[in-house]
């Protein structure tokens, strides 16, 4: 079935296009083509007003829709998650597992394995292989040392759920390191207190991007400038960043924005209020705490942080839509998502100027009037 989407900007990840439509042909994108040329069969879906970006990509998402995965993986959860997820704009997400037991982590695989969706790109495992002195919100009796054998078991465990993971370079070997990238994983540094010339190490030995930049890491100092100074100064490593104003002041976003460019992207790090399990979450007016107080994670969805970075940090609007969309995407090595062209799939994220969702598509399925769930 066509469809065609009118009077809508289209920002497309490369480029804005405007005075255009976009056709597209099932689960994929078609073409964009001047209006006069829509195939008289094709369904019209008028935008007027309104932004088309490739679909959201989170790579950094702990909970929605009532629950914490991390606190009872299971069905039920995964299922409210995701929807939940998908009606804030975001097409594609790894859900976050911070530093667990073994047996939650093969839990949540299993869940994961066998209640597959399209929104749903893997895990990403915050841990355990972390710095106890930045451990942040996390449980320093869950962090442990890697041992090859023990990575080796969650790899044969996993069978390529698990994307990404977040550890302290400074803990891990380069085998450690190398093993986890060969089997696909996007290896992250964070939750490190890391050197600099440690955390450059790192790079050098496969780490590729850095978790939640500025938080939960050594700090940049003139006498030692850290994790993020390595980030900084480094050619490839890519890094995320919440840009809700609270876990990083929106100046210094834009200063890592003006150093790292495209290396720079976004994630929520979003959780959801519980007070079960190991990881209570308690719900502020802007945030999430611990019990203690503790900055444990953001409110945000990734829309909102695109649009923080246009209202507060001086970041175009398409540069923005990238930084949640086509960067993600290429990080972990998504295939035909985060660009709007023909043959990549129809993934979109529709929006009103002032960043609210008017519509989210998934393999051109409309998900805000049709649920896409428990469908082939």
């Amino acid at each position: 079935m066509l469809t065609a989407f009118t009077n809508a900007t289209i920002f497309n990840g490369r480029e804005v296009i405007t005075g255009k439509s976009l056709l597209i042909d099932k689960e994929m994108v078609s073409a964009v083509i001047d209006p006069h040329k829509i195939p008289p069969e094709a369904k019209t879906v008028d935008c007027t007003g309104k932004n088309i970006a490739p679909g959201l990509i989170d790579l950094q998402i702990a909970g929605g829709g009532g629950y914490l995965f991390s606190d009872s993986p299971s069905a039920e959860a995964l299922t409210a998650m995701t929807e939940s997820i998908i009606k804030s704009g975001t097409t594609g997400f790894l859900i976050a597992m911070p530093t667990n037991s073994p047996e939650v982590y093969g839990k949540a695989i299993r869940i994961i394995k066998e209640n597959p969706h399209p929104a749903v790109l893997g895990l990403h495992l915050e841990g355990p292989y972390i710095s106890s002195a930045r451990a942040g919100a996390h449980m320093k009796s869950y962090i442990k040392q890697p041992d090859i054998r023990e990575v080796e078991a969650l790899l044969k465990e996993a069978g390529g759920t698990v994307k990404m993971m977040t550890l302290a370079p400074e803990e891990c070997s380069r085998d450690v390191i190398r093993l986890l990238a060969d089997h696909g994983v996007t290896v992250a540094a964070g939750h490190s207190n890391a050197t600099y010339e440690e955390a450059m190490t790192g790079f050098r030995n496969g780490v590729r991007t850095v978790t939640h930049l500025f938080n939960a890491m050594s700090p940049i100092l003139h006498r030692n400038p850290g994790l993020p100074g390595a980030a900084f100064m480094s050619d490839q490593a890519c890094a995320s960043i919440i840009a809700d104003g609270i876990h990083v002041h929106y100046d210094m976003i834009a200063i890592s924005k003006k150093i790292m460019k495209e290396r720079l992207f976004l994630v929520s790090d979003a959780v959801e209020e519980t007070l079960n399990g190991p990881y209570p979450h308690v719900r502020e007016k802007d945030r999430f705490t611990l019990p203690d107080g503790t900055l444990s994670g953001s409110s945000l969805s990734l829309l909102q942080a695109a649009g923080n970075c246009v209202n507060h940090a001086g970041i175009t609007i398409d540069e923005a839509l990238r930084m949640a969309s086509t960067y993600p995407a290429n990080l972990i090595g998504v295939t035909r998502k985060g660009f709007i062209e023909p043959g990549y799939k129809a993934d979109l994220t529709v929006f009103t100027g002032d960043f609210k969702v008017a519509g989210v598509y998934i393999n051109g399925a409309d998900q805000l009037n049709t649920s896409y769930l428990n469908k082939s």
